[in-house]
This record gives structure tokens, C-alpha cells and sequence, in this order.
């Protein structure tokens, strides 16, 4: 089946709103979706100085934009620290040392986002009908680097025999440095894959539907979401869940935006600002888990939101979605439509 168009996404979505009966996330300085809408309500700034358990400030910021190997930005979003049991999706602790943050977090996200929409473990439905799409933009950075590193050691061994190094003293610096960075293991590539997030996810919560990630830069949850309800409008899924998943706030990232340079050098953040002067980096995990209104409303779901259109969907929902999380929401005969 050929898949629609924006323009007969469109006219399907008036026909079949799309419902929003989950939600979860991790956003800097909120664990989770109370806590981000309590820092809205609040005005919380939760834009910090790069914490220590990233890079080191020192050995690469330099307030000239020119600077080489350096960046002129060290502040950013970055989320809080989350515990993770590994045993509770069933992954032995070793498989976390080469597994990217990325998929760990991914994995919790979803678990919420699929208990807050009532379809959790103990619950029975159509596993083998629910997808997995999500946006993930330059994943794998934390993991990749590492082993590329260690990829360096010819080089590193022509610049100290160049320096007079003798060859025996050369291959205990090499040994010494390449101790620094996680060795590869039989669990490094897919640890470090951006697909394997939705397909972890899919996995371990035992979903049948289709999974898969997608990267339009900036733009990847929003892309994620309307291939989700792509899905849904031409019946291949009766529910998904989809959102964005970022946590690259890496040195290599800032490098890469500031030498573009997109970052602000007033390292703050001002959208539709005249005054605004670029963006900053930051960390985060959200997912909604979305279906056909006239299965939500059969199945008794709890309805945040409706969708009535694919290009205005993120800004005119989100708006309505958040308003609610502040108090207790109970089923709505009536859910705020996001047309």
C-alpha cells in the first residue's frame, strides 16, 4: 500500500481523528511529565552549565567562535539521573556498558507511556497491532567515538616512533590509552544502532506491530509522529507509540553545531526573539501512545488530545496536551480537538 499524502492524511484525519491516550518523558530537570509542566507553570529555566559527568569545559570551550577544536557554548539541557534495572526488561547488567544511554532511558519512557495509556503488562490486547516509530537524530555518539578511537592506534604509533619513541615504550602508550575506551564486544554494534531503540522497545514490551526510527534532524519526532498515523489511518496498526529521542549532548555534538555555527553565543535561548541569536543543545525523551478515536472511545481509553491534522499537530496538541497533567485528568467526553 502506497502511503498518503499530507493532503489525504488530512482529509482521513477529519474523517478519523487520531487520539492521544498515553504520555510519558524525561525532560532536563523533570523526571517525568508532572515535573515538566510544573517547570513550565513555575518558568523554570532548566537551561545549566555543562555538568561534569559530560566533558570537561576546560579541555574544549574558548569563548572565540574561531577557536580551534573548541567550542564557545557550555550550556545546555540535560536531564536528571534516572535509575535503571536492567532486569526489569530482561537485560543482563554487562549489556549496559555498550548499550547507548539512548536505549536504556528509551526502554523506561515507553514502559510509562504504555502504563499511563492503561496498556501495561498485566493488561491483554493486540500486542502483535501496536508499532513503534520514533524520532532519533544522531544516535550512538556516546558509543561510536569510543571505538572509533581505538580505531586511532596506527596513528598514534607513526606520531611517537616520528617523536623518537622507541617501539616497546610506543605499545605500552598505545595500551594506556586505548584502556581509556570501552573495548569492542559482541553487543557493540546494535548497542550503539539508532533502530534498535524502537526495536528494543518493541521486544522487550512484546508489541508485534511495526518498529523503526527515523532522522529528519530537527524535525524527526514530528516526522515520526505522521508516519505513526499513517499507520493507523491505513489500518496496519491499532495503536503506536512515537515520540523523539535526543540525549547527544556530547562534546562532538557541540563541536559540530558551533563550527556551523548554529549555537547561541549569548548561550540563550530565544524563540521568535528578535534579539534571539541560535539555539542550544539539549536532552530529552518523549512519547505518546496514539490511536483511532473510535477504538479509543470503544476501548474506555483515557483521551488527552485529538489530531485533526498532520503539519499543525505538535503545536496546536501539545498545547492542550500539557494544560491537562497539571490537575487529575479523568476520562473526557469531550477532549480538546487539535485541528
Amino acid at each position: 500500500m502506497v502511503s498518503k499524502t499530507t493532503k489525504e492524511i488530512n482529509s482521513s484525519l477529519q474523517r478519523t481523528p487520531i487520539a492521544i491516550v498515553g504520555m510519558a518523558s524525561i525532560f532536563p530537570q523533570a523526571k517525568n511529565m508532572r515535573e515538566y509542566w510544573e517547570n513550565i507553570l513555575n518558568k523554570v529555566d532548566c537551561i545549566t552549565d555543562i555538568p561534569s559527568s559530560h566533558w570537561n569545559v576546560e579541555d574544549y570551550y574558548d569563548p572565540d567562535p574561531k577557536a580551534r577544536d573548541k567550542t564557545y557554548c557550555k550550556r545546555g539541557g540535560f536531564i536528571p539521573k534516572i535509575d535503571f534495572n536492567s532486569l526489569e526488561f530482561g537485560l543482563p547488567p554487562n549489556l549496559l556498558e555498550v548499550t547507548d544511554v539512548s536505549q536504556i532511558l528509551s526502554l523506561i519512557v515507553a514502559k510509562k507511556a504504555m502504563e499511563d495509556a492503561n496498556y501495561g503488562e498485566s493488561r491483554q490486547f493486540a500486542r502483535d497491532r501496536v508499532g513503534v516509530i520514533l524520532g532519533a537524530a544522531a544516535m550512538g555518539a556516546q558509543m561510536s567515538h569510543p571505538y572509533r578511537a581505538r580505531l586511532e592506534s596506527p596513528t598514534w604509533r607513526k606520531v611517537l616512533k616520528s617523536s623518537g619513541v622507541s617501539d616497546e615504550d610506543a605499545e605500552k602508550i598505545i595500551d594506556k590509552v586505548k584502556s581509556a575506551y570501552v573495548e569492542w564486544q559482541e553487543n557493540s554494534f546494535p548497542g550503539m544502532l539508532s533502530n534498535i531503540v524502537a526495536g528494543r522497545i518493541a521486544n522487550r514490551l512484546n508489541l508485534g506491530g511495526i518498529n523503526c526510527t527515523l532522522d529528519a534532524a530537527c524535525a524527526s519526532s514530528l516526522a515520526a509522529l505522521k508516519m505513526a498515523i499513517s499507520q493507523l489511518l491505513e489500518g496496519r496498526c491499532d495503536a503506536m507509540l512515537t515520540g523523539g529521542v535526543d540525549l547527544d549532548n556530547t562534546v562532538f555534538a557541540y563541536l559540530c553545531f558551533s563550527k556551523t555555527p548554529a549555537i547561541s553565543r549569548k548561550q540563550q535561548i530565544r524563540p521568535f526573539d528578535i534579539d534571539g541569536d541560535g539555539m542550544l543543545l539539549g536532552e530529552g525523551i518523549g512519547m505518546m501512545v496514539i490511536k483511532r478515536l473510535e477504538d479509543a472511545r470503544r476501548d474506555g481509553d483515557r483521551i488527552y488530545a485529538l489530531s485533526k491534522g498532520s503539519r499543525r499537530t505538535a503545536i496546536g496538541c501539545w498545547r492542550k496536551i500539557l494544560r491537562p497533567i497539571s490537575r487529575a485528568v479523568q476520562v473526557r467526553r469531550n477532549p480538546p480537538d487539535c485541528s
